[in-house]
């Protein structure tokens, strides 16, 4: 408020009335000599008053300048900056933008008027605040006033003071104690704090610790070089900050312990014992868990160099041949510079070459669905380590895909094996770890259901005295069939006669003839297949008298030859006929001449089985023609050859119906001559020499004829000291 007052010098008691100007203007009339009103900053400017009556008026007075300002503003400074902890000294300082210094000052907390106390003092502008704790927290502010003017200086912005308890101090030893002689060690004092620019004072059985060569602090941490046993003892620390003298709690101390002894680590092996190629040992650096944390250092055959450094204490060996075993050390190593502890004693690491499993199939591994399947997994060890097995099976059904199993027993048993079943199978033993060389893969397959079917041979049609045989066969499948035979459905018992799927008849008899069928089985339990398709035998008797003449007289004979044949009965009875069967019926022949008959020129389909037929429907003298349509065939005698006797082959060609100069004869397969003459000899024929017997030249190859051995009969009379020979063809009683 401001009050502008009118002194007219000399005016005695006369009655004025006071006009006022600002600036020359007339603003105002006032009829006392004072004019007041409330300070603006439109009120600054020049004023100047003069008195006034009705018939004259003074001078105007000299000018007064007045000038408005704003309130002073206000702010407050904490000393030292919030957060503050519990116990400081707290001064918050109310600074007036003003040059008036006379100010009398105010204090607020949360809006309510601070008093003076023990703790909170005010000296002119500064607030103290002793011995601060958290209920001192909250919202300062303050204002200035002047003595008879209230509203003085404007309030200040509120400040906010946090007062927090004292940072903790906590003191980490690196390397862990205790520590070894010789060793660096580290401690670091932790302030939990979010002020950063501490200074930290370090104490050793609460005598404060001085740097030194050996002691030596950077930030936060105290370093020893070299302990020795004079260092041990309790460790702690605190934090300062400037101008702060309580900033922070004493850490809890720790304790220093150092030995005078070089540690010594333990190396050990994972498996313990002999390693296996192609498996891995892990060794383990072993060292008393309470010397804290080592770095390992691993070393082999030789101490120099290190063959690795590892921050954990195993090391992985990949036994890749027995090269990698030998000698290997560790020792442990920590802290920089590196602290080493002494070398372990040596390992040596024992390599044998690992064994292979051998994997095995019973029955087969071509089997049929419902049988039984043992799957038997055999390891060449020589010690008794009782292995366990792993199996891995590769199925072509998804349901069976990439299978892997494991069993303590050395056999896999499938019973009743589907079609699902097919796949590779492999196994593995494992020792422990340790694994054996896995087996190669055995395939199994399993087809929908066995079928047994006969075969012959040589033939089917014989003349009593000759051998015969029949196979019985279990197609895609070979291994472990016992077989029953049967003829005109009646099981045979004589089993002397068979032996691995074969039944021989040596010699052929009349009541042989008949048709045969086979039943093979396997297994426990027992799995059978089907009886097989029949096959006929057919065995003929025995004539002196009559015989079947072919002309030319081989087994062989080129297509669109001709070919006659024709019974002879040297006893002059008839009515014999020559009769066939091809691979159609039997048949007369088409062409007959008397007796016998004319083929003008063959074809293939006329290979077949020939004979002499009776009228009464006797049959004698069977034999095999074979119609080939090649270039090449093999003469041979119809006849079976005796034994003793020279057995001769030709190989023939079509061009010229004679021997080619070169040719290669075979035997059941196996080359046995090579002539230059086309002509092959046996001398002294035995039983031996039967079999299936073929030629071959740069022309082509000819088809198979089975060459006979008939023995040699010797009959001696009683009545005399000379011995007779006969041949079988001649019936001897």
């Amino acid at each position: 408020r401001v009050t502008l007052t009118c002194v007219i010098q000399g005016g005695g008691d006369i009655q004025w009335r006071y006009s006022w100007f600002k600036d020359r203007d007339y603003p105002h009339t006032t009829p006392t000599a004072e004019f007041s009103f409330t300070a603006d900053v439109y009120r600054s400017g020049e004023y100047s008053c003069r008195g006034e009556r009705s018939d004259s008026h003074t001078v105007f007075s000299d000018a007064v300048t007045l000038t408005v300002s704003g309130l002073p503003t206000s702010t407050v400074t904490v000393t030292p900056a919030s957060p503050v902890f519990t116990g400081e000294t707290v001064k918050l300082k109310c600074e007036i933008n003003s040059d008036y210094s006379n100010w009398r000052y105010e204090w607020y907390k949360d809006s309510v008027i601070l008093q003076t106390s023990e703790r909170y003092t005010v000296n002119r502008d500064t607030l103290t605040i002793r011995g601060a704790t958290e209920s001192d927290q909250g919202q300062y502010w303050c204002k200035g006033q002047r003595d008879g003017r209230p509203n003085s200086s404007t309030s200040s912005s509120a400040v906010s003071l946090s007062v927090k308890g004292l940072p903790t101090s906590t003191v980490t030893v690196t390397p862990a104690s205790p520590v070894f002689t010789g060793e660096t060690v580290k401690l670091k004092c932790e302030i939990n704090s979010d002020y950063s620019n501490w200074r930290y004072e370090w104490y050793k059985d609460s005598v404060i610790l001085q740097t030194s060569e050996r002691y030596t602090v950077n930030r936060d941490t105290l370093t020893i070089r070299g302990a020795t046993e004079s260092d041990q003892g309790q460790y702690w620390c605190k934090g300062q900050i400037d101008g702060r003298p309580n900033s922070s709690t004493s850490s809890s101390a720790v304790s220093l312990s150092v030995k005078d002894l070089k540690s010594k680590p333990e190396l050990t092996p994972d498996p313990a014992g002999a390693a296996l190629t192609g498996n891995t040992v892990t060794l383990t650096c072993r060292m008393d868990p309470s010397t804290g944390n080592w770095d390992s250092y691993w070393y082999k055959h030789t101490l120099n160099p290190e063959t690795e450094k590892k921050k954990t204490n195993s090391y992985s060996l990949k036994i890749d041949s027995v090269s990698d075993g030998g000698q290997y050390w560790c020792r442990a190593g920590r802290g920089k510079p590196v602290y080493y502890t002494q070398y372990s004693d040596a390992l040596w690491v024992n390599v044998t070459v690992s064994p292979k499993a051998v994997l095995t199939v019973r029955p087969d591994e071509r089997v049929f669905r419902g049988e039984t399947v043992t799957l038997r997994c055999d390891i060449k060890w020589g010690g008794d380590t009782e292995w366990t097995y792993r199996w891995e099976i590769e199925g072509t059904n998804n349901q069976y895909k990439n299978t892997v199993s494991r069993t303590s027993t050395q056999e896999l048993s499938i019973s009743s094996v589907d079609l699902s079943h097919s796949g590779k199978y492999t196994c593995t033993g494992q020792i422990h770890t340790q694994s054996s060389q896995r087996s190669d893969a055995v395939t199994l397959t399993v087809s929908a259901e066995a079928q047994a079917s006969v075969r012959v041979s040589p033939q089917p049609w014989l003349t009593e005295g000759e051998s015969v045989t029949l196979i019985c066969e279990v197609s895609g499948s070979s291994k472990g069939w016992t077989f029953s035979w049967f003829r005109d459905h009646d099981h045979l018992s004589d089993s002397s006669r068979g032996a691995g799927g074969s039944y021989t008849l040596s010699p052929a008899a009349l009541q042989h003839t008949g048709v045969y069928t086979c039943r093979a089985e396997r297994g426990r339990p027992a799995y059978y297949t089907h009886n097989s398709s029949s096959q006929t035998l057919w065995i003929t008797g025995v004539s002196a008298s009559v015989s079947l003449v072919i002309n030319p007289s081989r087994s062989q004979h080129f297509s669109s030859d001709s070919l006659s044949l024709s019974c002879e009965d040297q006893s002059n009875s008839t009515g014999w006929t020559v009769r066939r069967y091809t691979d159609k019926d039997t048949q007369t022949c088409a062409k007959r001449t008397g007796s016998g008959c004319v083929m003008d020129s063959l074809s293939t389909s006329d290979t077949g089985v020939y004979w002499c037929e009776s009228e009464s429907g006797e049959k004698r003298h069977p034999r095999n023609i074979t119609i080939h349509d090649g270039e090449v065939i093999l003469e041979s005698s119809v006849d079976p050859v005796i034994e003793g006797e020279t057995l001769t082959l030709h190989c023939l060609h079509r061009s010229t119906n004679s021997p080619i100069l070169s040719a290669d004869f075979y035997k059941d397969g196996s080359l046995i001559q090579n002539q230059t003459t086309g002509e092959m000899n046996i001398t002294t024929v035995s039983k031996s020499h039967e079999g299936f017997y073929y030629c071959k030249t740069e022309r082509g190859q000819s088809l198979h004829s089975w060459i006979s051995v008939r023995v040699r009969v010797q009959v001696r009379f009683l009545s005399s000291k000379s011995s007779v020979f006969f041949w079988p063809l001649l019936r001897i009683c």
